[in-house]
Formats: structure tokens, C-alpha cells, sequence
């Protein structure tokens, strides 16, 4: 009988692996190298386990962020309240969200996602200086901030070198997705899709030797992001839901005026910033139930719309996402899944709307909005008016770069055709007048009708 030995190993440290699996296999007569396997095998599922437990500590400190008790009191009475989703938005505009009422609580419910199984994205298009950045701002920091990842800049790498579970149920939020390469992009959209990166990359052990290894970064992921140029992103924005910021003459004079309250004075910031504290307690309170929809199959998106299979997928998963936010006025079945009510399709058809119409449209957001202006414009005249670059700038108010932009799209999609010569100024005519309205009217009608019929 072969007497048992001790030894005392480093797995980090490779000339003592290799000595030891030498001493192993001479005692066992078995070969070196499968020793010396298992022991790297086992190196790995051990850093592996060494992640999880470090993870699952980080989770217990960041749940030890305890709301107060008088504050869960008031957070629970708020969030039994009747129309809960439009006393939230109430809540998002007094926190410094001026205008934009239906795309700032579409973001908030895509944002508050974040620890759910079935995770939301959002994609801000607008032009330069349409107010994007402070949208996306102003939505995360309603969301716990130990729950957020802000980044204005992504190399290629980064997201496949963090941590295992570095991303697991986080908000993401990019403030330029536009400076994004296409390393960092897919990876964003791995995690979108997968909630898992899989990376095959060289190591080098103690000797210099180099050999494979796997790296692994977890999802899932909620996340928000801004970009100028919407229609080139078309795998980012089939993932997402693209909200097309407001950039009205109206809107503009909103913020302009808020601006002026605030150097002013006449604006409470400590009132802000305890609103913005409350709904972040309040999602702190929320759990990720699972949801089911007995209407699931009783409403029908409209057919037109671009990529229907993951629109459809998506829909569903923002009807589950206002169940969960209303799950303390909601019941559930005897497994503990909350059961979506009608009142939750109604919320989330009136807040997709202009998003699914969007998916339907040929132009995206800002390029619509530019278009209408400069139709209404084009219309006081009459529809055969032929116009120059100074009527449209005049018009639409937007910058000469951004004008360039649109009429060009806008002739290569056959909107607009253009007439004469560089040198002696281009004149521009609309050749293709759509009835956006009309579709807008389809649609709202169709799902309302499917809605009444539940």
C-alpha cells in the first residue's frame, strides 16, 4: 500500500505545479501532463467560484444601501397610488426634466429595468444640441447610483476585461454612442442580446509560456444611449427602442425659459435632487418578479412596422416592465408571478406609441421632425414652391451643418429632388408628400380598438 504525502501548493506559482504533477505522477504512475491539466482545470473553476463569492459579497454591501423606514412607509404609499405611471412622470418633470413628457417616462420605464430578467434599451437620437445628453441624465439619476455605469468614452477591449459579473443587472448608459468603435459596439450589443461575452485570448503562465484561455463578462444589462445618427446604428436600434428627442420651436422655448429660472434662482435644486433621492428609494423597494400576460396574443402591432419579430418581443417586455413597477397593486398567481391587468397594455401602447410609429417610418425621428417643418413651410406657399437652402434654414431654424445633412438624406430617399447648379445655388422642391398623419391616425385607431376589445 503506497504511504499518502502532503504538499503544500501554489496553483499561481507554475514551476511548483510542474514539480508537484512530476512528484504525482511518479507515485501514481500516471502521465504528467493529464495531472498537470486537471490542475489548471481546476485553477480556473476556482478563480471562477472566487468571482461569484466576490460578486455575491459585493451584492450584499450594495443591498446594505438600507431606505429608512419612515422613507419605505412613504415609498410604498406612493407606489399603491392609482395612476402610478403618471405620478412618476409628475415626479420626473419636477426633478428638472422640462417638456418631453411621453419620451422622459418611456426612458424612465426602459431605465428602471435594470434588475429585471427581461431587460430594456434605449436609444436617444437628435441633433447636436437638441438636449440628448441632459435626457439621459437627468432619467439615470433616478435609478440607484450604485445601480449605474456612466461612460462618455469606451475602448475597444474594456468591456471584455471587466469582471464577471461587473455588468449583471446594471443601467448602462453611453452619452455619445457615436464615439464608440465597433469592438466596443458589439459588445454592447452581445450583452443586449446574450447577457453574456465570451472572449478566447492568450495567456502567459509563470514560465513565459503562452497558452488559451477564456474570458467571460455576464449580463444581463439595462441600457440608455445618445446619438446624433440614429439610421446608421441598424443592429443597435432593432435591440432598442429609438425615442426621437423634441426639437420644436416650443420645446426649445421651455428649456430656454427654465435656463433663466435657474440663473434666476427661482429653481428649488435641493427639491430636485430629494425627488430624484425618493424614486430612487422607491426602485430600491422594487423586486424582479416574474410577469405574465394573459393578453400576450391579444394585441397585434402593426405589420408595416421594421423588424416585427423583435419589436413585438420588445413591446412585450415593456407591458411586463410597467407590471413590475405597479407590483404592489398587482396579484399573483399561486407560483408568485405577478399577473399583468389591462391597465398595464393601455400604459404601454400610449407611451410606445410615437416609439412603434418610429419603427414603421422610413425617416427617423429628427429627420421626420425636419421634414414636417419644412412641409407646412412649403404648403403656405404651394406644393410646386421650389425653395433654396436660406428659406429652409429660415423655416426650421436648424444649423446650416444639420440642414446639409437632412436635404441630402432626404434627396437620396427621394423626399425632395433637387435643380440647378452648385455655383449658382441649388434650388430643392418635394416630390413625395406622405401622409404621416394619416398613418399616425391608422395605427392609434388599430390599437385602440384591439385594446377596447380585451
Amino acid at each position: 500500500m503506497m504511504n499518502s504525502i502532503t504538499l503544500k501548493l501554489d496553483l499561481y506559482e507554475y514551476k511548483q505545479v510542474e514539480s508537484t504533477c512530476k512528484i504525482i505522477a511518479e507515485k501514481l504512475g500516471l502521465q504528467k501532463d493529464i495531472i498537470e491539466a486537471d490542475l489548471m482545470q481546476l485553477t480556473s473553476l476556482l478563480e471562477h467560484y472566487k468571482e461569484k463569492q466576490i460578486h455575491q459579497a459585493q451584492g450584499k454591501q450594495e443591498s446594505k444601501i438600507q431606505v429608512p423606514t419612515a422613507t419605505v412607509t412613504k415609498c410604498i404609499e406612493f407606489l399603491k397610488r392609482e395612476n402610478l405611471i403618471q405620478k412618476i412622470n409628475e415626479l420626473i418633470g419636477k426633478s428638472g426634466m422640462i417638456g418631453e413628457e411621453t419620451n422622459r417616462i418611456l426612458l424612465f420605464v426602459i431605465a428602471s429595468s435594470y434588475k429585471m430578467q427581461d431587460t430594456l434599451h434605449g436609444l436617444i437620437q437628435g441633433s447636436s444640441g437638441s438636449g440628448k445628453t441632459r435626457l439621459l441624465k437627468v432619467v439615470s439619476h433616478l435609478i440607484p447610483d450604485e445601480e449605474v455605469k456612466r461612460y462618455t468614452r469606451v475602448t475597444d477591449n474594456s468591456f471584455y476585461n471587466q469582471d464577471e459579473y461587473f455588468f449583471v443587472n446594471k443601467l448602462i448608459c453611453f452619452e455619445d454612442l457615436d464615439g464608440l468603435k465597433e469592438d466596443a459596439q458589439l459588445a454592447v450589443r452581445e450583452l443586449q442580446s446574450n447577457d453574456i461575452l465570451r472572449t478566447s485570448t492568450s495567456v502567459k503562465d509563470g514560465s513565459g509560456k503562452i497558452g488559451g484561455a477564456e474570458r467571460t463578462v455576464r449580463g444581463p444589462i439595462a441600457s440608455l444611449s445618445c446619438t446624433t445618427k440614429g439610421e446608421i446604428y441598424e443592429d443597435n436600434v432593432s435591440r432598442s427602442f429609438l425615442i426621437a428627442v423634441d426639437e420644436s420651436r416650443e420645446q426649445t422655448q421651455k428649456i430656454i425659459n427654465y435656463q433663466n429660472e435657474l440663473s434666476a434662482g427661482l429653481i428649488d435644486k435641493a427639491e430636485q435632487k430629494k425627488i430624484s433621492e425618493f424614486i430612487q428609494n422607491c426602485m430600491r423597494l422594487l423586486k424582479p418578479y416574474e410577469v405574465i400576460n394573459p393578453y400576450a396574443n391579444k394585441i397585434k402591432l402593426p405589420e408595416e412596422a421594421h423588424k416585427i419579430r423583435r419589436l413585438n418581443e420588445l413591446y412585450q417586455s415593456f407591458v411586463k416592465q410597467i407590471t413590475l413597477l405597479n407590483q404592489y397593486q398587482r396579484k399573483q398567481d399561486k407560483q408568485g408571478r405577478l399577473i399583468t391587468e389591462k391597465e398595464d397594455l393601455k400604459i404601454a401602447c400610449e407611451i410606445l406609441f410615437e416609439s412603434i410609429l418610429l419603427k414603421v417610418d422610413e425617416l427617423d425621428g429628427s429627420l421626420r421632425q425636419f421634414f414636417e417643418r419644412l412641409k407646412i413651410f412649403v404648403e403656405k406657399k404651394n406644393r410646386e414652391y421650389e425653395f433654396n437652402r436660406f428659406e429652409v434654414r429660415e423655416a426650421t431654424g436648424v444649423s446650416k451643418t444639420q440642414q446639409h445633412y437632412y436635404i441630402q438624406k432626404l434627396v437620396n430617399l427621394e423626399y425632395i429632388k433637387q435643380y440647378g447648379f452648385a455655383n449658382r445655388g441649388f434650388k430643392y422642391k418635394i416630390v413625395y408628400w406622405d401622409n404621416i398623419a394619416g398613418l399616425r391616425a391608422k395605427i392609434k385607431d388599430n390599437l385602440t380598438n384591439q385594446l377596447n376589445e380585451l
